[in-house]
This record gives C-alpha cells, sequence and structure tokens, in this order.
C-alpha cells in the first residue's frame, strides 16, 4: 500500500479527478506513464500544459479553440444561416464526424440541472440571443443531450427564442434517452440530425 505522499499515488489521485476515471483506471493509466520512455512523457506533459496555456473559449460560440474565431465560425465555407446549439464542446466533434452538418456552433456550457446549481443564469444563452440578433439564421438546431436535463434545456430555449422567426429543431430520437452525443455512433448521429424535428412551444 503506497503511502499518500508517494509520487505515484499523487498521480493515480489526480487522475481519478478526471470524468469517468475510476481508481482502477487512473492506476493503469498511471502505471503506463511511468512506463514509457522520459522523452514520451515529457511530450506529454508539454502537450497538456500547452493546451491549458493556449486553448481558450471562441468569443462568438464558447467552443475550445486556440484562435478567435474558431475554425468552424471563420470558415467561409460553412452556412451562416443553421445554427447548432450543443450542450459542451467535445459534442462538436461528434457531429463533425457524420460529415453532414456545415452550419455553425453555439455552445451553452451545461444543461439545466437544479440539483448541480445549475439555472438559466448559468447556461451561456446572452451570447447566443445576441447573435441571433445580429446574424440571419433561418433555423437553430437545439441538440441537448436526450436526458432529463437537456430536455428540459431545448424546451427553455424554444420558450426564451419565440419570439424569433426562426425555424426551431431538435434532433431526432436516433439517440437512445439517457445517453449523451458524445458516446453515439456516427450514424446514430447522422440519423438524428437528418430525422431532426420541428420545436413549437
Amino acid at each position: 500500500m503506497l503511502d499518500q505522499e508517494h509520487p505515484l499515488s499523487r498521480l493515480i489521485e489526480e487522475l481519478k479527478k478526471i470524468p469517468s476515471i475510476g481508481g482502477k483506471t487512473a492506476q493503469r493509466i498511471a502505471f503506463y506513464i511511468i512506463g514509457i520512455p522520459q522523452g514520451e512523457a515529457d511530450r506529454l506533459a508539454d502537450a497538456i500544459k500547452d493546451a491549458k496555456q493556449n486553448i481558450f473559449y471562441c468569443s462568438v460560440c464558447n467552443s475550445l479553440t486556440h484562435v478567435d474565431p474558431c475554425m468552424y465560425c471563420s470558415n467561409p465555407k460553412r452556412d451562416q444561416e443553421v445554427l447548432c446549439v450543443v450542450e459542451e464542446p467535445f459534442n462538436i466533434s461528434s457531429i463533425e464526424k457524420t460529415g453532414i452538418f456545415r452550419g455553425v456552433y453555439h455552445v451553452l456550457h451545461g444543461a439545466l440541472s437544479p440539483l448541480k446549481g445549475i439555472g438559466p443564469d448559468e447556461l451561456k444563452t446572452d451570447k447566443l440571443i445576441e447573435r441571433l440578433n445580429k446574424g440571419q439564421f433561418k433555423e437553430i438546431i437545439l441538440a441537448t443531450n436526450p436526458t432529463a436535463e437537456g430536455e428540459a434545456t431545448a424546451l427553455y430555449l424554444v420558450r426564451l427564442l419565440k419570439d424569433f422567426p426562426i425555424k426551431k429543431t431538435r434532433l431526432a430520437m436516433g439517440l437512445p434517452v439517457g445517453s449523451d452525443i458524445d458516446f453515439a455512433d456516427q450514424v446514430t448521429i447522422k440519423k438524428s440530425l437528418e430525422g431532426r424535428t420541428e420545436l413549437t412551444e
């Protein structure tokens, strides 16, 4: 049994703080890191430091980026009339893997969850409304997760945006209820995008 001050114990404890990483997985990762050559360990540490120092939130869509605006917002080939709203930045990569969505994104950084202390004020809706006022959007896709929190967030956004003459759609329920977009396969996400439905209050 290692004491808490042991370097390996400290590494395991830090790894356990990562979401979805339990004690056994943290231990396996820690032993892997200890077993790799020093050069690889240094590159890993440098990559973490570089990401932490140089990645920030896009001033337009709130996604993670190293340039501002991000590559989605600044790409002239993307459809600036279709806006896809997601809960977290990593949801974007899941949708992009389908290869069919060519619009732009907006990241809320969460979903309504009173138990977690996340209310309307914690979501990035002010910037969303600002974008809708400035832009020429014809459709807004509410791509929140098919969970109780995601559904509540989508309904809240429909009410919040009721005065905007914009088509509001929700991803089709090809996505299993209770799951996260990030864990869905590309075919499921593609079908959900293709079968999205219009929302009304």
